[in-house]
């Protein structure tokens, strides 16, 4: 018997991204619950906190939580620049002192970037074709100890 609020065997909670053009987010798993509001931005993370058989709850960066049908959901792991400054992207992880030139591009607050693997302090990620080295402590969408590849 799977314990309340679980519907899968996956972690909770867990990242992933919006998987649709526009997402209702609604009150309560079913659709008879009133939409809160609805997200217009395809790729966006948010985690899911709560399962109730095909709904999942989600929690968004402003940490804004509602119930948003599973299918409306991805795998796909996307993550938000945080911060108020623009920030360095490198061409390799844990660049060195005569490395920091080495400065792809930068990029702004609540840009949403493609993250491809994720070791220590450093995330590769992928935007518009670019790709490059960020550090983690500027993404929102990845955990603080999470390894990927």
């Amino acid at each position: 018997k799977k314990p309340p609020f679980r519907s899968t065997t996956l972690p909770l909670p867990r990242f992933v991204s919006l998987g649709a053009e526009e997402v209702h987010v609604r009150a309560g798993p079913g659709q008879k619950y009133p939409i809160r509001w609805t997200y217009s931005r395809q790729g966006l993370p948010v985690e899911i906190v709560l399962e109730f058989e095909n709904w999942r709850k989600i929690r968004d960066h402003e940490g804004q939580e509602g119930w948003v049908y599973h299918t409306l959901l991805s795998g796909a792991r996307t993550a938000m620049i945080e911060g108020r400054e623009n920030v360095p992207v490198y061409e390799v992880p844990d660049p060195k002192d005569d490395e920091i030139t080495n400065v792809t591009m930068k990029l702004e607050p609540f840009v949403l970037v493609n993250v491809e693997e994720c070791q220590a302090h450093w995330c590769s990620i992928e935007i518009s074709g670019y790709q490059g080295w960020i550090a983690r402590k500027y993404l929102w969408g990845i955990y603080e100890h999470e390894l990927f590849d």
